[in-house]
């Protein structure tokens, strides 16, 4: 059955400095049946206040992907880089045996706005390592576009799990079709814009976790953004 996971369900984090919303749960938002979809297991929409951030702290065993959306963030990690992450940018971590971090605000006046994403690997351990990018523009992605996969499927980040990351930039009255392949599982996240499907009205931070029936395409109301999540575990 396919289920619509509401923006305005999402958990909720505020503390001064940090607004989160989580898709799934996360820290103090515990949801039994948002405990993440296949190998999904975060989807966090984060906002960080000028000068603040996250300060060192350790991962393993995860892919963890940042998609910066307004503002700049700057990264430092015990792998021994030091970047800045801006808009239109993306940044894959694998944790593997385990890796340290911090993400702080870059700028000392404008907020940070950012998604943080979660991958289960298909394998524990291994070395860690790091990936930035820069996405298509908005007229190279109308359409799917593909961002992240597997080695060997021609991404230009490489995840540790049978995982294919997509991203659209839809216009105005474009009709986006949702690709489905016998055997996976497939999630849709709305990054910003207005869509309809199946008589259901779709805004950002929305997502639909696909079931077996059959969806008709999304409609879009306004321009928009959105990635598409075609996992096999």
């Amino acid at each position: 059955m396919t289920l619509i996971h509401e923006n305005m369900s999402r958990g909720h984090t505020d503390t001064g400095w940090l607004n989160s919303y989580h898709t799934f749960s996360f820290g103090g938002f515990q949801d039994p049946t948002r405990m993440g979809f296949a190998a999904l297991r975060v989807i966090n929409e984060d906002r960080i206040a000028p000068g603040s951030g996250f300060s060192e702290h350790g991962h393993q065993d995860m892919d963890i992907l940042t998609m910066v959306l307004s503002g700049t963030l700057q990264h430092k990690d015990t792998l021994g880089n030091t970047v800045t992450i801006a808009p239109g940018e993306a940044q894959l971590m694998y944790a593997g045996t385990g890796v340290r971090h911090s993400e702080m605000n870059a700028s000392a006046s404008e907020p940070a706005h950012f998604l943080q994403i979660w991958l289960i690997p298909d394998h524990r351990g291994g070395a860690p390592r790091y990936q930035q990018v820069s996405l298509p523009d908005m007229d190279a992605s109308r359409g799917w576009t593909l961002i992240a996969a597997a080695p060997g499927n021609g991404a230009p980040l490489e995840l540790n799990s049978d995982t294919r990351l997509l991203m659209a930039h839809p216009r105005e009255g474009d009709r986006l079709a949702i690709p489905r392949e016998a055997g996976r599982h497939v999630f849709l996240h709305v990054v910003e814009g207005l869509a309809m499907i199946d008589g259901e009205r779709l805004a950002g931070g929305d997502g639909i976790q696909l079931g077996s029936d059959e969806l008709p395409d999304l409609e879009w109301i306004t321009d928009g953004k959105a990635l598409l999540f075609d996992m096999r575990r």
